[in-house]
């Protein structure tokens, strides 16, 4: 596996595996119009080409299984905004490759911690939980049309 920085070309890619990624993961915690809204909202073409700079795609043999976002926002912190897989590649060593690709680009920047949103009710919890995270918090984040994110905001410590 690789893990590499996107590009403009890139942006139908991760529009793709977002579309594919989202309703198998939010499908029992969102409803289909919230879904629709926020797809659109989140991954518009304009949108991501101003965050392309924060993009890397993770490759096997050859092709894009998911996608994340991270940045550098403080002196010590850094936010992982996004990690997405294709359905058919979870639990199978991606995600564990991309948080410790993501850990190793944060030390050498000098951080001390990465942080994350991920809603409540998402398995994903349990995964960033083995992977040494913990809940630092909770926040409820309106995001219009009368939905809000409730989410845990998980910290790793490096």
């Amino acid at each position: 596996m690789i893990l590499r920085k996107a590009t403009l070309e890139d942006i139908p890619l991760i529009q793709e595996i977002a579309e594919e990624a989202w309703r198998p993961t939010y499908g029992h915690i969102l409803t289909e119009e919230q879904t629709l809204y926020m797809i659109p909202l989140m991954y518009n073409t304009e949108l991501i080409s101003s965050q392309i700079h924060l993009f890397s795609i993770v490759e096997s043999d050859g092709s894009a299984i998911g996608y994340c976002a991270f940045e550098k926002t403080s002196e010590t912190d850094g936010k992982l905004h996004k990690l997405y897989l294709r359905p058919s590649v979870k639990q199978k060593g991606a995600g564990s490759f991309i948080i410790e690709q993501i850990s190793h680009q944060a030390r050498l920047m000098g951080l001390t911690s990465i942080y994350l949103n991920v809603n409540k009710h998402n398995s994903a919890v349990e995964f960033y939980l083995k992977k040494g995270f913990i809940k630092d918090h909770e926040m409820v984040l309106d995001i219009g049309n009368g939905y809000v994110m409730d989410d845990y905001v998980m910290r790793l410590m490096l």
